[in-house]
Parts: C-alpha cells; structure tokens; sequence
C-alpha cells in the first residue's frame, strides 16, 4: 500500500516550526558575532611575532580541528558548571560551543586573508611611514577582506546547519521543535522533509545574498 503524504498535519503546528526558525537563527547570529570576535583574537595571535603567543594559537585552532563539535555542547552545559559552580541554560552553552569553535576556523579564514597578501605590500606600507598596525589597517586588510568573503560565508553557513546539534541540550532551535511535531502528529516522513526544505530555502536565499553582495563588492 502506498504511503499517503500528509503535510497539512505538519503545517497546522506551523508556531512551533516558525519558534524553531527564529531559534536557529537567534543562535546562528549570537555564535557568528562572537566568533568573529574569538577569530579575530586568535588570527592575531597566530600572526603574532612572539613564537609562544603563536603556539598558543596554534592549540587553539588544532584542539577545535580535532575533536567532535558535540563534545564541545556537552563540556560546557555538564561539564562546565562542575569546574566553575555556574550552570548555563541551552542557549548560552550551545552558543558558546558554536562560538568557540567557530572562533577557530575564522581564524584560519582571517589568516589565510591576510597571509595571501605578497610580502611587497607590507613592505610598501613600511617605506610610507607605516607601523605594522597601520599597514595591517590601512593596506593589507582592505585586499584581504574581499579574499576572505568566500570562506568566511561557508564557514557562516556551517555555523547555521550546526546549530541543529543545539537539540540535544534541549535548545528549542529548529530541529528540536521539529521532532517535537513529529511525536505530536505522528508524520515523522512529512515532518523531517519539511525540515530539510526549511533549512534549503534558508541557506539558499542567504547564499544567492552573499553571492550578491561579493559580485558587488568585487566590481569596486
């Protein structure tokens, strides 16, 4: 007997989906914010022309590469407040975990940008008077920036599909509310088709944005 598709059942429980969305993209925007921010921190220290402030960036950046991104939700909403008697709700520890690591491949993104530049540049910048501040400002990140768009938006939409791992903290973000539709309607087929339609229209509207927005930047 064939399967009947029922969306209608789906759709009728339409606020707790749109609670969902609103959820992902709470967190998404708090855990880009944020790692831009832990990036930027890093990259520099990855740049940085003491060799132990290197090295510890160099950690960071590998520690992040090299273990499971759920660990990370884990360690900071269990394992967190034993080591610091301070108990963080799903959204703060999920979105310190997502900004964390993300904090680690911006960072790549910010020093890939900005190692591209040729080593002429740097010096041009010196020859005008420049410290290394005011080169980096004024010169170097100005060219890097547009070689960091690309990366950077990937890495911004891998942020957005890993909030998903948000549920399993109990973060109402969109896939936990999503399997709360399925046990409510019992269309789980349905339920989880619609999910990965939401996620799509997202992600794509966002990537024919930033794909918009590069073009236009790269015209100046």
């Amino acid at each position: 007997m064939p399967y009947e598709w029922d969306f209608l059942a789906v759709l009728a429980q339409w606020p707790l989906l749109l609670s969902g969305l609103l959820g992902t993209i709470k967190i998404a925007v708090i855990a880009i914010a944020a790692g831009v921010i832990v990036g930027g921190l890093v990259a520099a220290m990855r740049l940085s022309r003491l060799w132990p402030v290197r090295l510890l960036g160099t950690i960071y950046v590998d520690f992040y590469r090299n273990t499971p991104g759920i660990l990370h939700f884990f360690w900071f909403y269990y394992a967190l407040p034993v080591l610091s008697n301070v108990s963080l709700g799903p959204l703060e520890a999920a979105a310190l975990a997502l900004a964390t690591q993300s904090g680690a491949f911006y960072a790549e993104v910010f020093r890939g940008g900005i190692g591209s530049i040729r080593k002429g540049q740097w010096e041009g910048a010196k020859a005008l008077g420049m410290i290394r501040g005011q080169a980096l400002r004024r010169v170097i990140l100005p060219q890097a920036a547009r070689r960091m768009i690309a990366p950077f938006t990937e890495r911004s939409f891998e942020i957005i599909k890993t909030t998903s791992l948000a549920s399993t903290l109990s973060y109402g973000e969109l896939l936990y509310q999503g399997m709360m539709v399925a046990s409510i309607t019992f269309r789980p087929l349905e339920t989880y088709t619609l999910l990965a339609l939401i996620y799509f229209a997202l992600l794509f509207s966002l990537s024919a944005l930033a794909k918009w927005g590069e073009s236009r930047l790269q015209a100046y």
